[in-house]
């Protein structure tokens, strides 16, 4: 995991800084009190950023060339898109979005504590790929608010985790396939959050590819390649058929979904490696993030619902 940070009371190193790290910017504040700080971490694909600003910082910014969203903790942030002039207000328990389609925004960051976390367009357009019904070219967002509480609610969560959990733990970020997990998870939760042409209905043609043959070339692929980070997408190419193809026939013929046969693929994995595990502190979460398994908590369930106890205890009664 690649960390950095940026502490500053200076105000033209501050705007050097948020030039380099986001896009070009000019900005402006109380010239007695003007600390600026930041810490980024990188896992993976997506960075995730903490900033805290103890003035209010005026900022006109160029289009960013990354999808950026935004959570506040304290504070509050005042922006205004060009050339249309739409104003938006956002505090505490808010979540909002920057996109490379926007336009350049004026505002004020109004002694603000929030996270940025950044990530390029194609996460998102993978990740969309795996969606049922997902219609054919690119992927765009077509709003900058979520479409519902429960939407942000789970948003803010998944960024939570991602900057207290992943984050703060040199541990877990080390884990390939967990940071992979990690990602795909947040734009799952973007494209839930966000408004935008990713859905359509499966065709024809999606339901008469949906055949055993085709489940059966999936399935070997998946159990040969669970240790690897692998998408929806690579099953399909495996398959050869569509994704909307392979999300019909896993449908059709095991009543689950590509991710959810990979889930329970690599529980499985866990389950074997918990049992040949000696007991040990932190046991139980280094087999769940080598698997891929992004939060504790949905583990112990997932492994408690296959297997009928938990984790730990598989570590405890199998040397009983």
């Amino acid at each position: 995991m690649e960390t950095l940070r940026f502490d500053s009371d200076d105000l033209e190193l501050t705007e050097d800084f948020l030039c380099r790290a986001y896009t070009r910017m000019s900005i402006g504040g109380d010239a007695e009190r003007t600390r600026a700080q930041v810490t980024r971490s990188v896992v993976g694909p997506v960075s995730v950023d903490l900033l805290a600003f103890d003035y209010d910082m005026g900022h006109d910014a160029a289009v960013l060339d990354r999808i950026c969203l935004g959570t506040i903790h304290s504070g509050s942030i005042v922006r205004q898109y060009h050339p249309d002039g739409t104003e938006g207000a956002f505090g505490p328990g808010d979540v909002f979005m920057y996109t490379p389609e926007g336009h350049r925004s004026t505002g004020v960051i109004q002694r603000a504590r929030y996270n940025l976390v950044m990530f390029e367009p194609e996460l998102l357009t993978r990740v969309a790929a795996t969606a049922p019904g997902r219609r054919p070219g690119p992927l765009r967002l077509t709003g900058d608010r979520p479409v519902s509480p429960a939407a942000a609610g789970h948003l803010r969560r998944t960024i939570a985790y991602l900057a207290d959990g992943v984050c703060a733990d040199p541990e877990l970020s080390r884990h390939p396939l967990l940071a992979s997990t990690a990602a795909q998870c947040l734009a799952a939760a973007v494209l839930h959050a966000f408004p935008s042409t990713a859905l359509g209905e499966p065709t024809a043609a999606d339901r008469r590819d949906a055949r055993p043959a085709a489940v059966r070339r999936a399935v070997a692929f998946v159990d040969d390649n669970a240790h690897r980070e692998i998408t929806v997408a690579d099953i399909a190419a495996a398959a050869h058929i569509s994704v909307r193809s392979l999300q019909e026939a896993f449908r059709r013929h095991l009543d689950a979904t590509p991710t959810g046969y990979l889930s329970r693929v690599r529980l499985a994995r866990a389950h074997a490696d918990l049992l040949a595990a000696s007991p040990g502190r932190g046991r139980v979460a280094a087999v769940a993030a080598r698997w891929g398994f992004v939060q504790p908590g949905r583990f112990a369930a997932a492994y408690r619902a296959a297997y009928g106890r938990l984790p730990h205890q598989t570590l405890r009664e199998d040397r009983a």
